[in-house]
């Protein structure tokens, strides 16, 4: 991976990620819609340090030494991250001429992550199959990961516009 498309994926990841942001405040301002709250991601991190991968649920476990920011820096870090899987995947021609659809799949296929991974820990079980309505729980996480994926799109327009 050059340089350029590197620093390209941290862009794009940086710009996805609140991309995503926005449409979830926008969200939480029109439809009073609650989203994620990246403390308790810091807090299940700062565990996860400590060697506790599970919690029953998370809001009942000890708060770690700033967790809001643990949380936002990871949810960011992480979105540069998925840019730079998608950019080693979709090559730099996309970034050249980017196109909506493999954004949006990408986007889409990165729910896994809370899904296996953030949700299970979090003491919501697999695919947030322990709380009180899985199935909006799953709709949110899908919605807001395919906002990922446009978000990817248009950070990756902005940026093929500096290159």
């Amino acid at each position: 991976m050059t340089t350029e498309i590197f620093f390209s994926a941290v862009l794009i990841g940086i710009g996805a990620t609140a991309f995503m942001d926005v449409v979830a405040l926008s969200q939480k301002l029109i439809f009073s819609q609650q989203s994620l709250n990246y403390a308790m991601v810091g807090r299940w991190l700062g565990h996860v340090a400590q060697g506790r991968l599970v919690h029953r649920p998370i809001m009942a476990s000890d708060p770690v030494p700033a967790e809001r920011l643990l949380g936002w820096s990871a949810h960011y870090l992480t979105g540069v991250v998925f840019a730079l899987g998608f950019l080693a995947v979709v090559g730099r021609g996309w970034l050249e001429v980017p196109s909506l659809l493999p954004a949006i799949t990408f986007g889409i296929l990165t729910v896994l992550a809370p899904f296996l991974i953030l949700q299970p820990g979090m003491g919501a079980g697999l695919a947030a199959r322990l709380t009180p309505d899985p199935r909006a729980a799953r709709l949110k996480s899908v919605f807001a990961h395919l906002s990922f994926g446009i978000g990817l799109w248009v950070a990756a327009n902005g940026v093929s516009n500096l290159i």
